[in-house]
């Protein structure tokens, strides 16, 4: 089967960073993400570096998937040694770095190559698929059962990477494979600026009931917007559609080309430019002065990948510890807590009394009627051994229904006021 490939881009720097540091690119074959690091100036000149240098990739292929896959490792080798190169002629850049996610379509067919946190999802059939795995030490601890998925979410060194491309590794070891696509299949390029603050069940409800993809990817970034949007968010979306057979009788004529940066890329480093521009965008800059920013961790590249792990599986211990202790603490608390308050209850209750009956006789009771499941909350006070059959008909249904009193001295009144005296 033919296909034929949409797709839609947009970019933001978000609500507290004051540059973007993420490149997108969407082109024919193309498409990629790339979220930059290493400060201020670094992180943009990085991924605008990456995303420009693999765009020459954006030409129909000519060889197998796997072969294509090949070639757009090599070209991402490549792009490394180009950013180191950067450095060499611009010393203050050193410990830039990028993230890189993206993918070449050979028909029905994609190459995918991946390094970092971004990542490629994929909706088919309405479900939402995560694709890529982020190379994070926090994903190792994972991985190995140290920590879960949802403790991940808000680990304090989510942000460290094991794997960059950039002034920090001659040879990055880059994740690649051939994926196949079919009619209806939507794939969703992204930073963590989107997937690290946008849960998965909404990315997958707004890209269900998208109208356009541009739609959907001003959507998603508006999202981002919405939990305030403390780091940069860059999407790509590409959608797999069927497209119809050529006529070999007729030579078509060949499309121009479709070729859109995003972010960094989209302009020149000093311009800083190619910002989404949507309604809750334009809302959200006009509020960006006024909201007390978040405070997010930069990320950053670590070479020491045994030691640093060692040294994370060891303050994870210290912090699980901490907070099964501080767990242990508060239900101890809570505890003491609920014990104050029934032991309160039940001290208050046996300071009141009641005028009840036995069935035979007229009672003083201590506590009040109600019971606790087997624990009852009242007791025999006096038992004024007056017969319930002397008193009169209405004396005898007020009894049974009881009569309450603030002190044993005024049941003993009431007992006195029924006609009849306890002694």
């Amino acid at each position: 089967m033919r296909v034929r490939y949409d797709s839609a881009i947009g970019s933001h720097v978000g609500m507290v960073r004051s540059n973007n540091q993420d490149s997108g690119f969407a082109g024919d074959h193309l498409y990629l993400v790339a979220d930059g690091m290493g400060g201020h100036a670094g992180g943009d000149v990085a991924s605008a570096v990456a995303a420009k240098s693999m765009a020459a990739l954006d030409v129909p292929p000519s060889s197998s998937p796997e072969a294509t896959t090949n070639s757009l490792r090599t070209a991402i080798l490549e792009t490394n040694t180009k950013l180191r190169n950067v450095v060499k002629d611009r010393p203050e850049l050193a410990g830039l770095g990028t993230t890189f996610t993206g993918f070449i379509t050979v028909g029905d067919r994609l190459a995918l190559a991946h390094i970092g946190d971004s990542r490629l999802y994929l909706l088919r059939d309405n479900q939402l698929r995560q694709i890529t795995k982020d190379h994070t030490f926090v994903q190792r601890l994972v991985d190995s059962g140290k920590i879960t998925e949802e403790e991940a979410k808000t680990h304090p060194r989510r942000s460290v990477l094991m794997r960059v491309l950039g002034d920090v590794d001659a040879s990055p070891q880059i994740d690649t494979d051939v994926l196949d696509t079919r009619p209806g299949d939507v794939w969703l390029l992204c930073s963590d600026g989107l997937c690290g603050y946008v849960e998965d069940h909404d990315i997958e409800k707004i890209l269900r009931r998208r109208s356009s993809l541009q739609g959907a990817v001003d959507a998603l970034i508006d999202k981002s917007l919405a939990h305030g949007a403390p780091d940069n968010v860059t999407v790509v979306l590409v959608e797999t559609e069927a497209a119809e057979e050529a006529d070999p009788h007729v030579t078509a004529e060949l499309p121009e080309p479709n070729r859109r940066f995003a972010g960094s890329a989209a302009t020149t480093p000093d311009l800083r430019d190619g910002d989404t521009s949507t309604a809750r965008t334009r809302l959200m800059v006009r509020r960006r002065l006024v909201r007390r920013a978040p405070v997010i961790a930069e990320s950053q590249f670590e070479p020491r990948v045994d030691e640093y792990l060692a040294e994370l599986i060891a303050e994870t211990r210290r912090r699980n510890r901490r907070r099964r202790l501080l767990w242990a603490l508060g239900v101890a608390g809570v505890l003491i807590a609920l014990a104050g308050a029934l032991l309160f209850g039940y001290q208050w209750t046996q300071s009141r009394y009641f005028v009840g009956t036995d069935g035979e006789t007229v009672i003083i009771y201590r506590g009040v009627q109600q019971n606790i499941g087997s624990l009852s909350l009242h007791s025999v006070a006096e038992n004024t051994e007056i017969p319930l059959s002397e008193l009169d008909g209405l004396e005898q249904r007020q009894v049974k229904r009881t009569l309450g009193a603030g002190s044993l001295e005024e049941a003993r009144e009431i007992v006195l006021r029924l006609g009849v005296s306890d002694e």
